[in-house]
């Protein structure tokens, strides 16, 4: 799959023009006011503007080119807090502009007569909801819809980007397609689901463009906490100004500070950082799914993932392969286990299922039995039923049958034979374990036992083990009853499970750990699903899945892979650790900014200030100059961790904490210092300080 254009690390440069003109743009005071930080800023930067005119005619307290100097970086702080959410915002518009490229104003076939596969061609801008439609080989589908009627290979690369096709068929769980993907194979009758315009991809699109994105709940308090700080720093800056005048008034000497060293001082303590890489982060955040292949309806969805302490898991295609496959051949008394593998072999030649290739294979290891071909043999193949529960194979006269131990024992019986009490041994011990067992005979004698078990993932107990230390608790969802899912979540390392899981019992468990203040995550396919999804802090449907499990997640995994739900929720993780490394560094920003332009900015009024300037910067102009540039360059010098993000690790939160504090912490103490006198220096060299 190409990622490029969703990479964080490749900013092309047609992007990165798109990110500068967008930055201007944003220069509209109603954009400008949704971030009540960058508003201040703003405002300021209008204030030094006006004051930089004025000064032009000769009636200033700072010399014209001073003021320029101040405005200039101050402006420059807005268009870089402007820049980094251009630059969030263009890796969503790129995802966004592959997706348009499905979006076709196609011509739909529309069905009027289905017996006879009578049609009638429209655009697919004018289908209706429930009309059926037939797409065939090479064709388009216009629609979002249900397949009803047939079986086909679907290409749905321009959606996920993965060049394997899909088989979609009517009814289950693999029902659903969408508008925009192309039938490769066969054909398929559809039933329209969505109106043109609120299609899945139409959706979709809105969503990666960043158009429908929510705060989250985590990122409203801390931009209340920044616009607090905002008016506390703002208040106390305001009432420096008469305190100045007044000390000057009483001392008769020096000069009271000016309104351009109070903008500076402000704009430097603010919490102007954070402030200015708050929405680039939440972007990122949605972005970063998205590069995933997984869409989020919001970035609530997104955050909540980081705070999930609960993760609901199917065991089919999860925490197993999907398939039970065959682990050993089990022979009945007096019956070798090559002469049972050789019978099972051949019951399953014609077995198109995972298990029936799984026994062929199996056989093939155990005891080297080559395929063979049921036609050059003289056998025929006696198809699984539901009602007989067998499958098999009649070959040279006699009829060799596999399947559940039940209907197997009474097929025997009904030819005089019997099941030896060694087999229904076997049987009780393969079920006791999880596994599934199958009997095979040969006529009326019973050869053994094929054990079937779920295979668990390779590595699946390493991620379960990592996520309890990150403190979420596992819980495996499965049909199978309670004796088997023991089994198999032991052997999985899962922290819990539900056995025997009905659409209901699934709803209930969910709404029990929400009351005890956990944050649930589920993934799920099917309609049955639907209602817990609904009811899930997060919840990721498979793009595989029906229309109902759809519309009730948060969430869609375009790939459905459903253990992408780990990786969820490490995406919403770092989503929160980035954002609490750069507030833990914006903050420790302002420690050295005090000593920067503190002691500069009351050189005139309070001269004992000077003993504070430890940097020992060359003036008060170059002091607040140089403070102010920094500010702003920061900004611009953060953008790539805003973007990608700070990594989140299986750690406990004292430790989070501990490290966050040491390398974000200090080092938002210690990088003003070197960057401000740097700044200094320069300044210095050029002959502007």
């Amino acid at each position: 799959m190409n990622t490029n254009a969703t990479n964080p690390n490749v900013i092309r440069a047609g992007g990165l023009i798109s990110a500068i003109w967008s930055s201007f743009v944003k220069l509209d005071p109603r954009i400008q006011i949704r971030n009540p930080v960058m508003f201040a800023v703003y405002m300021g930067s209008l204030l030094t503007t006006l004051l930089w005119f004025k000064s032009l005619s000769g009636d200033t307290e700072e010399s014209p080119t001073f003021i320029f100097g101040v405005t200039i970086w101050l402006w420059f702080t807005v268009l870089f807090a402007n820049f980094a959410e251009a630059i969030a915002e263009g890796h969503g518009k790129a995802k966004a502009a592959e997706l348009k490229k499905s979006r076709t104003n196609v011509i739909a076939k529309r069905l009027t007569n289905k017996q006879e596969r009578i049609t009638e061609d429209l655009p697919a801008s004018e289908l209706n909801i429930g009309d059926l439609l037939i797409v065939k080989a090479g064709e388009m589908i216009p629609a979002d819809g249900d397949v009803v009627e047939g079986i086909a290979s679907v290409d749905e690369s321009a959606i996920t980007g993965e060049s394997a096709p899909v088989v979609r068929e009517s009814g289950g769980d693999r029902s659903a397609v969408t508008g925009g993907t192309r039938v490769i194979s066969d054909w398929l009758i559809i039933q329209v689901s969505t109106l043109p315009g609120g299609s899945f991809l139409d959706r979709m699109i809105a969503m990666v463009e960043g158009a429908k994105r929510q705060k989250t709940p985590n990122e409203i308090a801390l931009g209340i906490l920044l616009a607090a700080l905002t008016l506390i720093y703002l208040l106390v800056v305001v009432t420096l100004h008469p305190f100045s005048t007044f000390s000057v008034a009483v001392s008769g000497q020096g000069r009271p500070i000016s309104l351009t060293v109070l903008v500076a001082l402000f704009v430097c303590l603010a919490p102007t950082t954070i402030g200015a890489l708050l929405s680039a982060i939440g972007i990122a955040g949605m972005n970063r799914l998205s590069k995933a292949n997984v869409i989020a309806m919001s970035g609530r969805a997104v955050e909540a993932a980081g705070d999930v302490d609960v993760l609901l898991l199917d065991k089919t295609g999860i925490i197993t392969l999907g398939n039970r496959q065959a682990a050993r051949f089990i022979p009945s008394e007096g019956v070798m286990e090559k002469e049972l593998a050789e019978a099972a072999h051949l019951a399953s030649l014609a077995d198109e299922t995972a298990e029936g290739r799984s026994i062929v294979t199996l056989a093939n290891q155990r005891f080297e039995i080559q395929g063979r071909n049921l036609e050059e043999i003289k056998s025929s193949f006696i198809p699984f039923s539901a009602k007989t529960r067998m499958s098999g194979v009649n070959f040279n006269g006699s009829e060799i049958l596999k399947g559940a131990a039940d209907s197997v024992g009474n097929h025997v019986r009904t030819l005089g034979g019997d099941v030896p009490e060694n087999v229904k041994s076997a049987v009780r011990e393969v079920a006791q374990i999880g596994g599934t067992p199958l009997v095979v005979c040969r006529d009326s004698k019973v050869l053994g036992v094929i054990e079937l078990k779920d295979i668990v993932k390779e590595g699946i107990k390493e991620r379960f083990a990592e996520l309890r230390q990150m403190g979420i608790k596992t819980v495996m969802i499965t049909g199978d009853n309670p004796l088997t899912a023991a089994s198999i979540a032991a052997e999985a390392g899962v922290d819990d499970f539900l056995a025997e899981a009905t659409p209901a019992a699934k709803l209930a468990l969910i709404r029990e750990y929400q009351t005890g203040g956990r944050l649930v995550a589920m993934t799920g396919d099917g309609t049955n699903d639907a209602p817990a999804l609904a009811q899930a802090d997060v919840a990721v449907a498979m793009n595989s899945g029906t229309q109902a499990a759809k519309e009730a997640g948060n969430m869609v995994d375009l790939d459905s892979n459903p253990t992408k739900l780990i990786e969820i929720v490490n995406i919403g993780k770092t989503l929160l650790m980035t954002r609490g490394a750069l507030t833990t560094f914006s903050v420790a920003n302002d420690v050295a900014k005090y000593f920067a332009i503190l002691p500069a900015a009351f050189a005139s009024t309070y001269p004992e200030l000077k003993a504070l300037d430890v940097m020992s910067l060359t003036s008060p102009a170059s002091a607040i100059i140089s403070a102010v540039i920094f500010n702003a360059l920061v900004i611009i010098a953060l953008v790539p961790l805003a973007i990608r993000g700070v990594k989140s690790r299986p750690v406990g939160a004292a430790q989070l904490l501990r490290d966050n504090m040491l390398i974000y912490g200090l080092g938002g103490l210690l990088v003003p210092f070197v960057g401000i006198k740097a700044i200094d220096i320069l300044l210095a060299a050029i002959g502007l300080a």
